[in-house]
This record gives structure tokens, sequence and C-alpha cells, in this order.
């Protein structure tokens, strides 16, 4: 066997791992709201680009099947995270493998996007958008710009009703 093949095979796999290496995370505050009917939110969050076009949904957190107050299905009410909805959550086929999840109780939470799960995302700059409505509640979206496919880069934004902080950081 020859080793040169295999020299370059290994080369080629060094250089290219540092892209896939990559990953995305989305860190978000959901606040504790106090009320005496509190419902979690119902939250997508979702690349786009700077032009405000849908990349990809990144997560989706939701009361899947039957909500158990007779009042149909969550999926019935995803419309109400209308930005998302509009954008193109309403052409999804429900529920999304890797994306779909429950709501989630107060606290921060964090979604963690493998560089894998976006090889096909060219580089450039985009926003994580992360809209939270929720049932008597309110209603709100928070937009982060942050840069794929350079070097490592972070920012933070903040809501002020349905969403607290949130953190975007772009890892090699």
């Amino acid at each position: 066997m020859r080793p040169l093949p295999l020299i370059l095979a290994a080369a080629a796999g060094a250089i290219a791992s540092p892209a896939l290496a990559s990953e995305l995370s989305v860190t978000l505050e959901v606040p504790t709201i106090r009320t005496a009917a509190y419902h979690r939110p119902y939250v997508a969050v979702w690349i786009e680009r700077p032009d405000q076009t849908a990349v990809r949904t990144i997560a989706l957190w939701y009361e899947a099947g039957d909500t158990g107050r007779g009042e149909g299905t969550g999926e019935d009410y995803l419309k109400d995270v209308r930005t998302w909805w509009r954008k193109g959550g309403r052409a999804m086929a429900l529920p999304i493998d890797g994306v779909t999840g429950p709501t989630r109780a107060p606290g921060r939470q964090t979604v963690t996007v493998p560089g894998a799960r976006l090889a096909a995302l060219p580089a450039g700059q985009y926003n994580v958008v992360i809209e939270a409505a929720r049932e008597q509640g309110g209603r709100e979206v928070v937009r982060v710009p942050f840069t794929w496919g350079g070097a490592a880069n972070s920012a933070s934004a903040a809501g002020t009703s349905e969403l607290g902080a949130v953190r975007v950081a772009v890892t090699r």
C-alpha cells in the first residue's frame, strides 16, 4: 500500500475539520412572569438573512398533541407565533425531527446546532430570530445578528416582556 494517498487524505481531513467544528449556540432567558394564569410560551428560533428571508428553523417549542384541556392540539396555536408562522412555519410538516420540543419552564435555555447541520449555510451575515408567544400573555420577537463561516463571534440582545437576555455565539 502506498502511504502518499493516506497522507493526502489525512491532510484534507485536517484542513476541512475547522469548518465542521463550528457550532451555533443560542442561549435565551424565559422570564418568570407572575400572573394567575401563566402558560409556558411557544417559542420558535430560526435563522434569517439580513433581508429577513427565513433560512432554517432551529428550534420550535410547543405543546405537541392534545392540550388536555379540550381546546384541540397544540399545533392549532402555532399560528400565534405569527412571524415564524408567516415566514414558513405553516408550510412545515410537524413535528420537525430534531427541532420540535416541548415548551420550556422559565429560566435559561440553550439551543446548540452543530456545524454539520449548517454545512449548507453559505458564509455571511445572518440573524438568529427568537419569537415567543404565550396564551393569555404577550408576544415578542428578538433578532440577534451573527456571522457564519468566519472567526468565532458572539452578540446579544434582550427582550422586554416574553423574553429576557438572548446570546448567540458561533464557536470554532
